[in-house]
């Protein structure tokens, strides 16, 4: 691609600030620009408040110190500015709660998150993780919601030996976490044939490459100092883009032009797609660009969505998860222009007093949608054209066989929970090694193998079966399409189980549907985390869990198979050893009451309401029970004018029954 027209070509004037935008009627759309990134009044004479991290960050020496002087301490962790600042790097300071030793204290370890734009690893990426897994982690790799790896259990004096090792075999950690752009998702589709799907990974390159972190610390903490180009060079586009500042999105002269010493109020996501495909998740992230092609395929632009997040706070209501807005369409040319923009706007008007309102969520559902197009706009430059029409979304799971295009295969491996590990990683190494294949990760934590010729595909099968490798068809489709996140004992915030949980939780919902006559093939979205930030986007799900406490979990119902709907929360507090006494009421009434065989679980329970939901569970006789209850007899006419309505409203004859008797008696 060719780099921008003269009507970005800004210069730089070396001053220190952030140049404020002046009025223009440039050739990028002849729109007014009013200085938006200067106050309207004199400032307070007080300093605004801001939270602790900020602080961090601005002494940071943009992400060096203090971190760069503890990683060398012969201390086994470091301290809480250093912790915060190695966020930006890829990496959190875990403790392992199951290895605490009485007197010793906490057992301290790191987990390393990489950068995968789009999902895609090389075949020599994949390798040196896998053994980098044995070598210096715990001997498995984890799937991430957000198409990355995970490596848990590095210890401190292993960590520059890790990282190095990862940049010098074509990867990278930088801006796996911290307030930044994080990973940048992409549908994980192997299609060769299919322009669309090729624009999608091309632009979730280049965005991750327009917003990463440029000030240099990176290489200094990790390299010495030595600037190490882990993939190929940067589309000049991206380069020319990033470098404009016509309209106040960039600060001149400072080492970092777009995020400034500051960084963001919080972290910031983007996603990817292409029309009709939603195996991003798309309108959960801050950020989200729909691919639009004419008839020839060509790329004409892209529709933009902004505002969609997940987590929250147990018990603070001014936090919540969110669906992202449509904001309008951008021409192809504009596109890193306006992702700037948008960027731009969360940077300068993002709380930065209070992390739990920190996200872009927040600022557009306090402006309204209107407003934060608008600003938007002024630092874009020119007014954003109409939303184009989409079809509607699909969830693609992209497992099984898939042919590329090219001649080639392509073959989609479901990972429970993420996790690679045992026999199972073993026979994956082995036939990524030997056909030297590169791969794919999915946002649902899975992995494609990809470029297989189609003479390979039996000895590549038979190698994964060998080791336990189960076939698509081999799983139960509620297990393959559920997700979790890792939770206990790592991850600091964890309150409940999650990964090593939802296994059981799905055998159980099974074992449940099973007693109450549902087909096999009857699926929908059931995901689970150990605490309310939502990293496994169970506020998405059809039936989600989220953990609030010890064996006892928050339950949201009434999300989408095809992630366009927001669940709610149904309860509080249900204990694991609850859950089928909970769960049979809502799934009797959901055999009962559904409006066929296409009507899922989360559909059902959006349209019947939680009254109703709740209805269901206090009059709800299992036929178990039933059989144990005394028996009362009346008449034959009377019992089929009751079986009639019974079957009418969803529930058992004997249900029925009880709540008529019961409202009789003013029970």
């Amino acid at each position: 691609m060719q780099a921008s027209s003269s009507a970005f070509a800004g210069s730089l004037t070396g001053l220190a600030t952030r140049q404020p935008c002046q009025p223009s009627t440039s050739a990028r759309g002849g729109l007014t620009v009013t200085a938006v990134a200067t106050p309207s009044r004199p400032p307070a004479s007080n300093k605004a408040k801001r939270s602790k991290v900020e602080i961090i960050k601005e002494k940071s020496d943009f992400l060096r110190h203090p971190l760069m002087q503890e990683l060398v301490t012969e201390a086994p962790s470091i301290s809480e500015d250093a912790v915060q600042l190695m966020k930006f790097h890829g990496s959190y300071m875990q403790d392992d709660r199951e290895k605490r030793t009485f007197g010793a204290g906490k057992s301290y370890q790191f987990m390393m998150r990489t950068r995968q734009p789009s999902g895609t690893v090389t075949n020599q990426l994949y390798l040196v993780m896998d053994e980098l897994a044995d070598l210096y982690g715990n001997g498995s790799l984890r799937l991430t919601t957000r198409q990355t790896f995970q490596l848990h259990g590095v210890l401190k004096q292993n960590l520059k030996t890790v990282f190095s090792t990862v940049i010098k075999n074509m990867g990278s950690t930088l801006g796996a976490c911290g307030d930044v752009n994080r990973n940048v998702m992409a549908p994980p589709a192997p299609y060769k044939n299919r322009p669309e799907y090729q624009y999608a990974e091309q632009y979730g390159n280049d965005i991750a490459d327009l917003l990463a972190p440029q000030c240099g610390a990176y290489y200094d903490v990790w390299l010495d100092g030595e600037k190490f180009f882990a993939h190929t060079m940067e589309n000049p586009k991206v380069t020319a883009d990033r470098q404009f500042n016509g309209f106040g999105t960039n600060f001149e002269g400072n080492p970092e032009p777009i995020y400034g010493p500051l960084f963001l109020p919080r972290k910031f996501k983007v996603a990817v797609t292409v029309p009709g495909d939603n195996s991003v998740d798309l309108f959960t992230n801050d950020l989200g660009l729909v691919v639009i092609t004419n008839d020839a395929g060509e790329l004409e632009g892209f529709n933009i969505v902004a505002g969609g997040g997940m987590g929250r706070s147990h018990g603070k209501v001014t936090t919540f998860p969110r669906l992202a807005d449509p904001l309008g369409f951008v021409p192809a040319d504009d596109i890193f222009h306006l992702v700037k923009a948008v960027v731009a706007v969360q940077r300068d008007y993002g709380r930065r007093d209070d992390r739990k309102q920190a996200r872009l969520k927040y600022l557009i559902n306090e402006w309204g949608v209107e407003k934060f197009r608008s600003v938007v706009e002024q630092y874009y430059g020119k007014k954003m054209q109409p939303f184009r029409t989409l079809p509607p979304w699909e969830f693609k799971d992209y497992l099984g066989w898939m042919e590329q295009g090219d001649g080639k295969l392509a073959y989609g491996i479901y990972v429970q929970n993420g996790r690679v590990k045992g026999e199972a990683k073993k026979a994956l190494r082995n036939v990524i090694e030997r056909y030297e294949l590169p791969v794919t990760i999915t946002p649902n934590q899975n992995l494609i193998l990809r470029d297989i010729s189609p003479s390979w595909k039996d000895d590549i099968l038979s190698t994964l079966k060998a080791a336990g490798v189960r076939d698509l068809l081999e799983w139960d489709q509620i297990e393959a399409l559920s997700m979790a996140c890792p939770a206990l004992p790592l991850c600091g915030l964890a309150i409940a189980e999650a990964e090593r949980a939802l296994p059981d939780f799905n055998a159980r919902i099974r074992v449940l549907l099973d007693r109450l006559g549902f087909a096999k093939e009857e699926k929908f979205v059931v995901r689970a985390t150990g605490c309310p930030n939502g990293c496994a986007r169970p506020y998405m799900a059809e039936l989600g869990l989220v953990g609030d406490g010890p064996n006892s979990y928050q339950i949201w119902l009434g999300g989408s198979l095809n992630a366009t709907r927001l669940a709610e929360t149904f309860a509080d507090r249900v204990k694991v050893k609850d859950f089928e006494t909970f769960l049979e009421p809502l799934f009797a009434a959901f055999k009962a009451q559904r409006r066929g065989a296409d009507e899922t679980f989360g559909d059902f329970c959006a349209r019947v309401g939680f009254e109703a939901l709740r209805e269901a569970q206090a009059n709800y006789i299992s036929p178990a029970v039933a059989e144990k209850l005394p028996k009362v007899g009346i008449a034959e006419d009377v019992y089929e004018v009751l079986s009639a309505a019974a079957e009418k409203k969803g529930v058992s004859p004997a249900s029925l029954a009880t709540e008529a008797i019961r409202k009789h008696l003013g029970m």
